[in-house]
């Protein structure tokens, strides 16, 4: 059988672009599939540590075991169900590559039910650690980003009993003070809007499988992600 292998990130140039097709044994698991590329020396032994494994843009434990063609995806920390048919509801929760319309997206959550509507814009800044930065690259596994997005906003809403969220993220080259993340959260009380509007900025920069190239006056490096959840870290070793 063949299974279809990704990286992204700062483990990028392990494959080819567009990935790379690998014959493995019927039955092979996600364990024995990391341990033959780690003894090749094709991913090394330390970033498995910390990477974690996607097959078919869900998150997968070392014991899964592959089918003939799988995706697994390989993914370092990251930086921060399929999308509705309703158009109106897939602008809630997107990948884009133009400008985010902070404005449009407020005034889509809000209702007349609503208290209060809490907002996060994150914004490109001009430096990181006293480096002076000209521009970011943000790339993203995308229909698994979209996918743990969708899931954000669905565990969100049941935990906080908030009544809608927007999660939008721009992909792409992006400026010194341009729009990466906007998170909208409409709630009938304050105190839920804000609760709920740090829990899915902090969950996604630690979940969600987007990633930022800085690119500095003085070179460029792939930003250090913030770790996984522990029921999902180091499933790579």
């Amino acid at each position: 059988m063949r299974v279809h292998l990704l990286s992204f990130g700062s483990l990028k140039s392990i494959f080819p672009e567009g990935g790379a097709w690998r014959e493995l044994v019927a039955g092979e698991s996600v364990a024995g599939l990391l341990s033959t590329l780690s003894d090749e020396g094709t991913v090394p032994e330390a970033a498995l540590r910390s990477a974690a494994i996607a097959v078919n843009h869900s998150y997968a434990s070392p014991d899964r075991v592959l089918n003939d063609g799988d995706e697994v995806a390989i993914l370092p920390p990251v930086s921060g169900g399929s999308e509705s048919a309703d158009p109106e509801f897939s602008k809630l929760v997107a990948l884009v590559r133009e400008p985010i319309d902070s404005a449009a997206i407020e005034r889509a959550v809000k209702a007349g039910a609503d208290g209060a509507v809490c907002i996060f814009d994150g914004i490109v800044r001009d430096n990181t650690r006293g480096r002076q930065t000209l521009h970011l690259d943000y790339e993203a596994y995308e229909e698994m980003a979209l996918k743990q997005m969708h899931l954000l906003r669905s565990e969100v809403i049941e935990h906080y009993g908030v009544r809608e969220v927007a999660i939008v993220h721009r992909l792409g080259r992006l400026s010194v003070g341009e729009t990466s993340i906007f998170i909208a959260v409409a709630s009938a009380h304050r105190g839920a809007a804000f609760d709920a509007c740090r829990w899915v900025i902090d969950t996604l920069k630690r979940t969600v499988p987007i990633w930022k190239k800085e690119q500095f006056i003085d070179g460029a490096v792939w930003a250090d992600g913030e770790p996984f959840p522990e029921d999902i870290a180091g499933q790579g070793r």
